[in-house]
């Protein structure tokens, strides 16, 4: 029997006599004393930014947050700026809030977005939170729901959603995506949504934030104005500049935070041997020097250690991401980066059947009419479920691009555009792994096969696709075949920008054109022959007289021998080589080029053909610098009846025809009917040409001056009368 026995202070037991048997371990539980718990902070791993611009949508983010159980996104393109946005709400909010609790969690991966609750669980001591069987997430997600407790938390980095509304099951690896506590479901219902707290979320993607906050709760983030980025460079650079360099430089960075801070660390860590204007230089030498600026990286306090303190590799992550998602969009941004980054149209970027043979009919002869292609995705005869499947895709691939700030749609609905930096990166992404090439045969295809003659019927399209053939410019392609489009889009381009009386671009593109046929065609091939002209054009235009007078001579010695004397295309360079005289002065010489080219004209082509009328024009203008004013005059009232008739009243070479007559009659003392007819031209010219145009200016300055001249006149008859 056992005895009992006692151990003092009270305390009475029984002592075992014998034990036989095994005796199996002894389980001591020790209690954890509760903790203290501590008083609401602001828990965010980065320090307060005191070179911080306050930019208006921190309004916008108070106002939305302040809303009880709120959910907010803040979506934008990498590095324009969410994460300091964020930052700076957390550090105010606390200011205004003292016993509001403030949680930061990076959110960029299961794992991480794991580690950031178990430091928030840490930080405000929940019980049990060190049992290594309990889910963590559950832990924070009732702590978070007593409503006793005030809080905000900050979800960075948000630009995969699929981790957070995915049931955290084993994947297809077997895994479980990071996540140790061996919860299924999806983490999302782990993020409450309860009165006492609301949530922001940081995000470069519409798709992933759609996935966590209502569409009217997406605050969208685009660049800084001119403003706020040349405060936040003159704060991180550390002193204030006043020169316009710092303006200029901040435009050439398109106004993005993450560049402007890169600009400033770089030429601050390089003074007084650098500065700003140096920078500025070096920017805008070559993309190669420009992503290779972009490409710095310097230590930012403020950014997350995932994310890169380079903007170009910045942007060129989420192109990875668009990539591995959707490589149809990823194709179509790589296609987009080769145009001018404002106005791309949509017809340009779809896909369309192979239609070579019939455009190299028109690169035979580019003085022919312009041959219409419409853009379409597939032939007539395919079925239409094929058909709206294509258009789907396109559109698909346009939404995901958007959702990632890389372009935008106009108001048109019909073009786009993205940002000239963003392009750059594209770029280089695309020469890093060697696809550069492939892409940029691809712009000058669908370009070549869009771009008309510079024929005035087909400016409205020219004036649209002008900006998109400067950007060819410098994308000069390596192959042969694409070498030769795309210097007939160079040429083209330089036909309307001469007709529209842009001298310097038309010079620049057809020189370049005429380099390249050379070299592809030979000297006397007549598609090289066409580009001499056009320089002689541009030269002539700009007032290069003996250069256009050399390249002409050259032209018409060459045509005469290869096509004849009377071919159109020699007549035209001989009446080229007139004008060229007349504009020198040489009136007898011009006179008799003129009129050769005339009388051929008419036999060849007849009376009223454009060209002949041309050459009648030109031929009146000669008469009139030598001051023969009848046959000047004659010549004019034909060349305008007839040109109304053919070409119609607005045509640019009948209101030539009209300021032509206006300055004879001027000449003749008709000053009355002169100014009559120089206004009526004047008006039509500003609508048709604009108000830039040179002819424009020209007609606008004579009929100025004839008008000064008639007042002057006036005032002094009434002054010799009042005398």
């Amino acid at each position: 029997m056992a005895s009992a026995i006692s151990f003092g202070d009270g305390n009475i037991g029984f002592q075992a006599g014998i034990i036989s048997g095994s005796v199996g371990p002894v389980n001591i539980h020790h209690h954890t004393p509760p903790e203290t718990p501590p008083n609401p902070s602001i828990v965010i791993p980065f320090s307060r930014d005191t070179d911080f611009v306050h930019r208006g949508i921190l309004d916008q983010i108070h106002q939305k947050c302040a809303v009880l159980g709120s959910r907010t996104a803040l979506v934008g393109l990498g590095g324009v700026g969410k994460s300091q946005l964020a930052i700076e709400y957390a550090y105010q909010i606390k200011g205004r809030s003292p016993k509001m609790w403030v949680f930061w969690a990076h959110t960029s991966n299961a794992a991480r977005f794991e580690q950031s609750f178990r430091d928030i669980a840490d930080r405000v001591k929940i019980f049990g939170r060190q049992n290594p069987t309990a889910s963590i997430f559950q832990l924070v997600h009732d702590w978070l729901c007593d409503d006793r407790k005030e809080w905000v938390l900050i979800l960075d980095n948000v630009d995969d959603a699929g981790f957070l509304v995915e049931d955290q099951s084993a994947g297809q690896d077997g895994q479980t995506n990071g996540i140790r506590s061996g919860n299924s479901r999806p983490l999302v219902e782990y993020i409450p949504q309860c009165l006492n707290g609301s949530i922001l979320i940081t995000t470069r993607s519409e798709s992933a934030a759609l996935k966590l906050v209502d569409k009217r709760n997406i605050i969208t983030v685009e660049p800084m104005g001119r403003a706020d980025a040349l405060a936040l460079f003159e704060n991180k650079l550390g002193k204030h500049d006043n020169s316009g360099d710092t303006s200029e430089l901040v435009a050439a960075l398109e106004f993005m935070p993450l560049a402007i801070a890169q600009a400033a660390r770089y030429i601050s860590q390089r003074v007084p041997r650098y500065s700003v204007r140096r920078y500025l230089e070096d920017f805008r030498k070559s993309d190669y020097k420009k992503s290779s600026l972009l490409n710095y990286q310097s230590e930012q306090l403020r950014r997350d250690r995932e994310a890169k303190n380079s903007i170009i590799i910045t942007w060129q992550i989420s192109f990875d991401h668009i990539r591995e998602i959707r490589p149809s969009a990823a194709d179509l941004l790589s296609l987009m980066s080769f145009f001018d980054r404002q106005g791309i149209p949509e017809t340009l970027l779809r896909n369309r059947s192979e239609r070579r043979n019939s455009w190299q009919d028109q690169e035979k002869n580019e003085h022919n009419s312009f041959l219409n292609n419409d853009a379409n995705y597939s032939d007539d005869n395919e079925d239409k479920t094929s058909q709206s499947s294509v258009s789907d895709g396109f559109e698909d691939d346009i939404l995901a691009l958007r959702n990632y700030s890389f372009i935008f749609v106009n108001m048109d609905g019909t073009t786009f555009e993205m940002h000239g930096l963003v392009q750059l990166a594209t770029r280089e992404w695309l020469k890093a792994h060697k696809q550069q090439e492939k892409w940029k045969q691809q712009f000058v295809k669908s370009l070549y096969a869009e771009f008309p003659t510079g024929e005035y019927e087909n400016w409205a399209k020219c004036q649209m696709l002008f900006p998109h053939a400067q950007s060819a410019v410098a994308q000069q392609p390596d192959e042969r075949d694409s070498l030769t489009d795309w210097a007939s889009i160079l040429y083209k381009a330089a036909w309307y920008a001469w007709r529209i009386g842009k001298g310097v671009e038309a010079e620049k593109m057809a020189v370049q054109v005429m380099k390249v046929r050379k070299k592809i065609f030979g000297h006397k091939h007549d598609d090289t022959l066409d580009s001499m002209v056009m320089v002689g054009l541009a030269y002539k235009l700009n007032g290069l007289w003996d250069a256009a007078e050399m390249l002409f001579v050259q032209v018409i010695e060459t045509r005469k021998k290869k096509l004849g004397a009377d071919h159109p295309n020699t007549l035209t360079s001989m009446a080229n080589l007139a004008s060229t005289y007349r504009h020198q002065g040489r009136w007898d010489a011009a006179e008799k080029l003129f009129v050769q080219v005339m009388e051929t004209r008419k036999k060849k082509l007849g009376a009223d053909h454009p060209d002949t009328l041309t050459s009648m024009a030109n031929l009146a203008s000669t008469y009139r610098n030598q001051g023969r004013w009848d046959a000047a005059e004659k010549l004019e009232v034909q060349v305008i009846e007839t040109s109304k008739k053919k070409l119609g009243a607005d045509h640019p070479d009948t209101l030539t025809s009209m300021n032509n007559l206006a300055f004879t009659w001027k000449g003749t003392g008709r000053e009355i009917e002169a100014v009559k007819l120089m206004e009526e031209c004047v008006q039509s010219r500003k609508r048709v040409l604009g108000l830039n145009h040179p002819h424009t200016i020209s007609s606008c300055t004579a009929l100025y001056t004839w008008k000064a001249e008639q007042e002057g006149a006036i005032l002094s008859v009434q002054s010799t009368k009042d005398g």
